[in-house]
């Protein structure tokens, strides 16, 4: 399993005004894959948490920095690039005892409200949708820096930086292969960069 550097830092810039202007001029920007990680934690016997994270995914957020109530968040992860860095148990996961990635190739995140916490945080509510089941899932975010990026390479382009931090019941949405022996409560955090989209 390779863990990129953190990055996933961008979406949450629009979360924290205190008060939106009449109409909003929201901008779309898209997750960078290179500088994003979705990472899931797990308890293993009680021993140890198994640490993996999911490699193909796209997300987009919709912000303006002058009314970040009125921002939204869009994310899909393709199921079957779990990465555990064990081939074996990647499989396993794979298969349908956990995400069954044949009949259910993508795990979705839907933002339904934006509610600003502080003057660098939020929570984001949404829906989320996996294994062909939807619940309400919030998550909890800190927003890290919105500007232009540094490298020449970039010049121009507008980067927006996010952390983000829930928990599911993965037996909520079916799956529970393995109870208790690997735990039924999962940690998700999401570190992200997005680019701003013309």
């Amino acid at each position: 399993m390779r863990i990129r550097n953190f990055g996933f830092a961008a979406l949450v810039g629009f979360w924290f005004a205190a008060g939106a202007p009449a109409k909003a001029e929201l901008k779309t920007y898209q997750f960078d894959p290179v500088h994003t990680n979705v990472i899931f934690l797990v308890d293993h016997l009680g021993f140890s948490r198994m640490v993996g994270q999911f490699e193909t995914f796209d997300g987009s957020v919709r912000l303006d920095p002058a009314a970040l109530a009125q921002g939204a968040v869009s994310i899909t992860i393709q199921t079957d690039s779990v990465d555990t860095d064990h081939e074996k148990r990647d499989a396993h996961l794979r298969s349908p005892d956990f995400f069954n990635t044949a009949e259910f190739p993508t795990i979705t995140f839907e933002s339904t409200k934006v509610e600003p916490t502080g003057e660098k945080t939020a929570r984001v509510q949404g829906n989320l949708t996996m294994l062909g089941v939807t619940k309400p899932v919030t998550l909890d975010m800190t927003f890290n820096r919105v500007g232009p990026h540094p490298s020449p390479q970039m010049a121009g382009v507008m980067v927006a930086g996010f952390s983000g931090r829930t928990q599911i019941n993965r037996s909520d949405f079916g799956m529970t292969g393995m109870i208790p022996s690997l735990g039924d409560e999962v940690e998700i955090w999401l570190e992200v960069e997005a680019h701003h989209k013309e």
